[in-house]
This record gives C-alpha cells, structure tokens and sequence, in this order.
C-alpha cells in the first residue's frame, strides 16, 4: 500500500485510522480511486512492516514546561497498538509517511539503542536524571514481545543504577518485573498505565491492538503486588465520548493498587484531527457532533489549542468541571498527584573489561 491509500474495512481489521492521508511534508499526494474495471478483487489485510534504524544517540531532550521530564528515549516510532487519538501520529510525516494507517503499520525499531544509550550514560559531560520511556509511542507494543529492545534498554538502566519512568497501555511490561521491582525497591522505577475507558466494545474499536481494559486494570495490581509504585493515567478523557467514566476508573485503579493518578484532556494536533473526525463519523456518528463541540469548547473554538498550559488542560467550562471532578474523585481514593521522587544519586558507570579499577 502506498502512502496516500485509503483502502476499505475489509483491509483494516484491527486498525483504528480510517485513510491513509500523505504526510505533509511530501510534495506529491496519492489518492485511491476506482479504475473503471468493476472487476471483484480481494486485498489482503494491512500487516505490520519493521524496518530498522541506527541512531546516533537515543536520549532525547526537551524544554516543555508542561511535562515533569527533560529526557527520554523511544525504542520504536510508530506503534501498533493504532490508538486513534495518539497525539505522536504526526511525528511520522518527519519519516515521510502518512500519521494515519502507516502510522500503525509501518513502524521503525532501534536495535541498536542500548548500545547507544550505554555510550551516551558514559559521557564525562553526563548528569543523571529520571528518563522517560513510553512518552511519544508505547514501547510494549506487540512488537518489543520479538524485537526485546526495551528490555534490553532497562538492563543497561539497572546496570547504571539509573531512575525511569515507564508510561503503557501493553501488559508484556509484566515479563520486565525481574528487573522493574528490584530498580523500584531501590528508588529507581516507576509505571505509568494509560486507562482511557473500562467500555471493552469501545476500547477494541478507538485502541484496536491494546490489552482490554480489565487486563490494563490487572496490570496495575500485579505491578503493584511487586512493591512498583504505580500511577493510573487517566488519559485521554474525551469529552461527550468517555469523560463520564472518570470515577469509576480511578476506582477501579485504586482497588488494583494504584498509587497516585493524572488526567489530561484530548489532544488533536495537526493530522490528529481530521484521523479523530474520521474514526467519530464511522464508529460513534450519533455522538460525533457533541464530542466535537464539546472538543472545540475546550481548545478556544479550535480543534487544538498548543499553547503551553492549555494543551493537555483544556479551558473552559466543561473542562473545568471535569478537572473538578477528577481531583475529588483522586482524592476520595487516596490517589496521589504525583509519585515519591526517585533516586538519582546511585547512578554509576560500571567497570568494562581493561578499565583502570580505583584503589578506593
């Protein structure tokens, strides 16, 4: 499939984009129409693509005053579990190809990353700090069960007594918890579990290739049985479509041991949009009108507004009730804003073989 398809239901079980639009970067467009032949021809379904890339280095920085961390490392880009509203669909147009369907399908792996990030952590120049993984795309996506390069990743993290973050929706995070309970014990993990909706029906049709609900709500409890502290990402909340469902996820999240909660408002940056007005004219056409109003509401009578502190907030009336009600709901459960701090004064590089040893 060329990037610019906009193949039928039949070819995309299991996916949540709706076309496959040419990624704005691209000089030429590419657009599916009927050749005049009504001939019957059946197309297979889409199947996932991996192709691999070689970074020169894999922390990335950032200056965002609207997010906690100045550091992460993604071990893939684009990822298959195909969420609808995922705000990083745009960052696949810097690839030359489409945020919508190849977002989900055509994904690129970084075998090489631990290495790398093992060349970076020994920089004389380098300063510890907490790194965030699972902030753009999910890095227990179907894939890493193969591929192994975010486990590969925490063992060049443990081995330099270095704190992270995990944020996920993919319960194969539970096959890390050898390594993610003794960092935690030792003040150096954390996990973050994104819970949109506890609606299985609508969950399998806005986030196709993501565990169920229940499994998510099972995540919690098993990491958290481990001693990992564990917050629930309340996140996206959609107005008209899930925001009735704040409540009962944060309790359902406190019950299975969750420590503390976050919620942040929808986001539809550039292609986002149009994918997200897409997947509401087919799957929810009776409620498209509200949540889009109720969307628009939010961002200022736009789609999206980026501005630093309204972004992930919204404004407004109705997001203001909602953030009302997610922090007396927070409360009542005994969920904290915010996870204890972690440890960044272990951090060490360890000895390599013909390393000079110190005496002290």
């Amino acid at each position: 499939m060329q990037s610019g398809d906009s193949p039928p239901g039949p070819r995309r079980p299991g996916r949540a984009a709706a076309s496959n639009a040419t990624g704005r970067f691209e000089p030429l467009a590419r657009e599916a129409v009927l050749d005049g032949w009504e001939v019957p021809e059946d197309l297979p379904p889409l199947r996932t693509e991996v192709s691999d890339e070689r970074p020169r280095r894999v922390i990335t920085r950032n200056r965002s005053p609207d997010i906690s961390f100045d550091r992460s490392i993604n071990p893939y880009r684009g990822c298959e579990h195909g969420c609808i509203y995922c705000f990083a669909r745009p960052t696949h147009a810097f690839l030359g190809l489409s945020p919508g369907l190849d977002f989900e399908t055509k994904l690129i792996a970084r075998p090489d990353a631990p290495e790398v990030l093992t060349r970076e952590l020994a920089r004389p120049s380098y300063r510890p700090a907490p790194i965030a993984i699972g902030t753009n795309t999910d890095p227990y996506q179907p894939i890493e069960r193969d591929r192994g390069i975010m486990r590969a990743i925490l063992e060049v993290l443990r081995d330099h007594a270095h704190p992270v973050t995990i944020a996920t929706k993919g319960s194969l995070i539970e096959r890390d918890i050898d390594i993610l309970a003794p960092m935690a014990a030792d003040g150096l993990a954390q996990v973050g579990v994104s819970v949109t909706t506890l609606d299985r029906n609508l969950a399998r049709r806005m986030e196709p290739r993501v565990p169920a609900p229940v499994r998510r709500i099972a995540m919690i409890r098993n990491l958290a049985a481990t001693g990992i502290p564990v917050r629930v990402m309340v996140s996206p909340v959609i107005p008209g479509l899930t925001d009735h469902e704040i409540e009962p996820i944060l309790t359902a999240a406190a019950e299975a041991g969750a420590r503390a909660a976050t919620m942040i408002h929808l986001r539809l940056p550039l292609e986002v949009a149009g994918l997200f007005r897409e997947w509401l004219a087919e799957h929810e056409p009776g409620r498209a009108a509200k949540v889009m109003a109720r969307v628009r509401e939010a961002n200022g009578g736009r789609d999206y507004d980026p501005r630093w502190g309204h972004r992930m907030r919204g404004q407004g009336v109705h997001a203001e009730l909602l953030a009302r009600r997610f922090d007396l709901a927070r409360r009542r459960q005994g969920l904290s804003r915010d996870l204890p701090a972690l440890d960044c004064g272990r951090f060490r590089v360890p000895a390599r073989p013909g390393d000079q040893l110190s005496l002290f």
